[in-house]
């Protein structure tokens, strides 16, 4: 069983340094995004999906090794966690201590890059509405206004001037 612990401990860990590893990209996409360096966002991009890819491996791992440590006990296996083993430990032992540490170790370093990860999402979605605005800046400079032509009702035609803005024939 110590064996097994160790193993857990081990993958929290590893886990713990993978999502360390995203906060860093994290930080460089948002420096990315803000002086649109898209080549080296493209490329980030590619590294943290080896590093979540990287990350949902050691979670299965580390669910197979909470079901093996907790295969003696009566929990459901919805209530699997990593919680729950170390309940199974006494108060003052080494195991409980470890995998608590790594637990909490674990929690901090997730915590800390959801918030990030809300931060550049608001950045993108502010950056996607300056290039909306942009393109209909574009598309409203293209477009000649309407002429003030009307109708026998005293209604607008609607008619827009050429393109080229002024109608050279008389």
């Amino acid at each position: 069983m110590t064996e097994r612990v160790g193993d857990l401990i081990a993958v929290l860990k590893e886990e713990t340094a993978c999502y360390d590893k995203l906060y860093e990209f994290a930080q460089d996409k948002r420096d990315y995004v803000i002086n649109r360096k898209l080549a080296e966002l493209e490329k980030l991009t590619s590294d943290e999906q080896n590093i979540s890819s990287r990350l949902k491996n050691l979670e299965k791992k580390r669910l197979g090794l909470i079901a093996e440590l907790l295969s003696g006990s009566d929990h459901a296996k919805e209530d699997e966690t990593v919680t729950k083993v170390i309940a199974l430990f006494e108060e003052d032992s080494e195991e409980r201590k470890g995998i608590t540490a790594a637990r909490d170790a674990l929690v901090a370093s997730a915590t800390r890059m959801q918030f990030l990860n809300q931060q550049n999402e608001i950045l993108l979605k502010q950056a996607l509405e300056m290039v909306e605005f942009d393109l209909t800046l574009f598309k409203s400079l293209r477009q000649a206004p309407e002429t003030a032509n009307y109708n026998r009702n005293a209604y607008s035609t609607g008619d827009f001037l050429p393109s080229s803005g002024f109608d050279a024939k008389q």
